[in-house]
């Protein structure tokens, strides 16, 4: 995170979004809820961020505060980041309640930028809150893939799927339309304060389903260690 703030220019940097833990770091392979404050000016960097794995002794989710067991800010595989000065400031706030359709909260937000400003790229970070309800999330396994994933389909059978609870914290980053760089154009994971979190995709209870967010639109988008072959496989 702390180079990732000096790559775009602003040292010092809040950070919020979703990505995954540096296993080399962790020894293992996790969801990563990334809340920093980086490095400045003497000062170190502040790590509040949460990560969540599949707990060995029952499968289920185990989520725990990243700087409770380790001091750096790394992270590994992939990060989809918010950067700001992380000062108060007009924000736009979403409240939403009862999904009638069948896409995401995020989702939503997306398409909307995408059919208002179509000749555009708009960018969204922020966070929103599921007040009420359940979600579905999956977690990745401790251990990587022993062979290549090439399909959703794979993909979506290694990872591991659960229903979780509000309230839910969701740190979220998308993109209106990729403007020719290759991105993931949505990523939101979730934490909370019970011990749940991981990859959002959606709430499983539509009728019931309350949210609360705040969002703030980017300035700049910057694509870091763009891979020289790519593909569109496990990017929902």
């Amino acid at each position: 995170m702390n180079t990732v703030a000096k790559e775009v220019e602003l040292p010092g940097a809040f950070i919020l979004g979703a990505g995954a833990v540096s296993s080399k770091t962790v020894g293992m392979n996790a969801e990563l809820m990334p809340l920093v404050v980086t490095e400045a000016e003497g000062k170190p960097a502040i790590n509040a961020s949460y990560f969540s794995s599949i707990n060995p002794a029952d499968g289920q989710c185990l989520q725990e505060k990243y700087s409770d067991r380790f001091s750096d800010c790394d992270f590994g595989l992939l990060a989809n980041l918010y950067a700001c000065e992380g000062k108060p400031g007009k924000v736009i706030e979403v409240k939403a309640s009862r999904r009638t359709g069948g896409d995401s909260l995020v989702t939503c937000l997306r398409t909307t930028l995408e059919k208002n400003y179509s000749d555009k790229s708009l960018a969204l970070g922020g966070t929103f809150v599921i007040q009420k309800g359940q979600a579905k999330i999956h977690i990745m396994p401790r251990e990587f893939s022993a062979c290549p994933l090439n399909s959703n389909e794979e993909v979506n059978q290694w990872l591991k799927h659960f229903t979780v609870s509000a309230p839910l914290i969701c740190q979220s980053v998308l993109v209106s339309r990729d403007p020719g760089l290759d991105l993931r154009v949505e990523h939101t994971h979730c934490f909370s304060h019970h011990g749940e979190g991981g990859h959002y995709y959606i709430d499983t209870t539509p009728d019931t389903v309350e949210y609360l967010g705040y969002f703030l639109p980017a300035e700049f988008i910057y694509r870091v260690d763009r891979p020289k072959v790519t593909h569109v496989i496990g990017r929902d």
